[in-house]
């Protein structure tokens, strides 16, 4: 039998969402004033206000841009931009893993746009974005959630373009720099690189989607969640403190406590580091490991939060299907049930792999932990012995 690392991860916690919560959380660090209060209130919709206003200004959000709390997470809030933006002139949807594909989805089947293009491209790959008109509309994943595929930069935005841009952000905002000049639209959620807590998402939005918005009312019905604009106009108030419908306020105050962790470390540019780091030691390791390979195969495409691995060499490439396809379960279920590490298996949708999130609210030296037990887990599953 091969020997077991003496080292455990302390935080064991390697999920893609909900993520780690930052180093030293506690229930004891939220502020519970807010708690049983209607999200009305002065003090309510003060808090609503801050936690708008902490994200824009450690984001570096433009002043002139509008930022909001929208129900439904990341998926509420995208979909809110896409169902009231898209339609009014040929769009391009834009994928390359899971959660991509869904908008993909949404703009086929549920919208029925006209004048669509859709791109895609397999797991691990980014389809060609620089093939998209400068003038259609084109909604796109800034990095892979379930493949590990990030866009490189956004030389294809050109600068003034005449279509929107819609930027599903979600698993990368607080972990790579958003190069707002050229988004119109950007969404994300607070379980992502902050590790906070889920069901609420983030709108924001350039003068040029306002405009839009403003301009522009589609065919199709709009539920109420989706509803962002009163007598012609953008509601501002939403982007004000209020929202269109009831926010977990204990949810708000843990969102709150990661914002003011990360400006205490630095701010986003801390959290780009912390996930720099903590992704080189994964990259690192994938290459010094035979039977591993990442499967981003661009190093400019790969991303530094939720890094995915899938197996190769001679033993892994004799197993049939279902037996490759068993492997990454069984190392992340046995390691799981060892309290060594969560939820590190890769997306169900995905090929058979291994997804360590790298964000900055990991600890570098949980990740250095938790490699070598992935090798004896490993070693003991090819001996027979897992």
């Amino acid at each position: 039998m091969s020997n077991e690392p003496t080292l455990r991860p302390e935080r064991p916690f390697f999920s893609s969402g909900p993520t780690a919560k930052f180093p030293g959380w506690s229930l004891d660090k939220l502020s519970t004033k807010s708690l049983g209060r209607s999200h009305r209130s002065s003090y309510a919709k003060g808090r609503l206000k801050y936690a708008i206003d902490l994200s824009k200004e450690l984001l570096g959000v433009p002043e002139d841009y509008l930022v909001g709390i929208m129900p439904g997470s990341d998926t509420g809030a995208l979909e809110c931009a896409m169902w009231t933006m898209l339609g009014s002139r040929p769009a391009t949807v834009a994928a390359w893993e899971s959660f991509g594909n869904v908008w993909i989805q949404d703009a086929v089947k549920q919208l029925k746009l006209p004048n669509l293009t859709t791109l895609d491209a397999d797991y691990g790959l980014v389809p060609d974005l620089a093939s998209i008109p400068q003038d259609n509309d084109v909604v796109f994943t800034w990095n892979g959630t379930t493949s590990g595929a990030k866009i490189p930069n956004t030389d294809w935005l050109a600068p003034g373009r005449e279509g929107v841009t819609i930027n599903d952000a979600t698993s990368a905002i607080f972990a790579m720099e958003m190069d707002w000049p050229k988004l119109d639209a950007t969404t994300y959620s607070w379980q992502k690189v902050l590790g906070s807590e889920a069901q609420h998402g983030m709108l924001i939005l350039s003068p040029k989607a306002v405009e839009r918005i403003e301009s522009y009312d589609p065919e199709w019905p709009l539920p109420k969640l989706f509803r962002i604009k009163k007598k012609g106009k953008i509601d501002r108030a939403i982007f004000e403190g209020a929202t269109i419908n009831t926010p977990s306020m204990l949810a708000t105050e843990d969102y709150i406590a990661a914002l003011e962790w990360a400006q205490s470390i630095g701010g986003r540019h801390a959290m780009f580091e912390r996930a720099n780091r903590n992704a080189q030691t994964v990259f690192d390791w994938i290459e010094a490991t035979p039977y591993l390979r990442n499967m981003v195969p661009d190093p400019a495409q790969r991303t530094n939060t939720g890094v995915c691995m899938v197996f190769q060499g001679e033993w892994y490439e004799s197993l049939s299907a279902e037996e490759q396809a068993n492997v990454p379960k069984k190392i992340a279920s046995t390691l799981e049930k060892m309290d060594i590490g969560y939820d590190f298996n890769g997306y169900r949708d995905a090929p058979p792999s291994l997804r360590i999130w790298c964000g900055g609210s990991v600890e570098q030296e949980d990740i250095k932990r938790l490699l070598p037990w992935i090798e004896w887990a490993y070693e003991e599953l090819k001996a027979g012995r897992l």
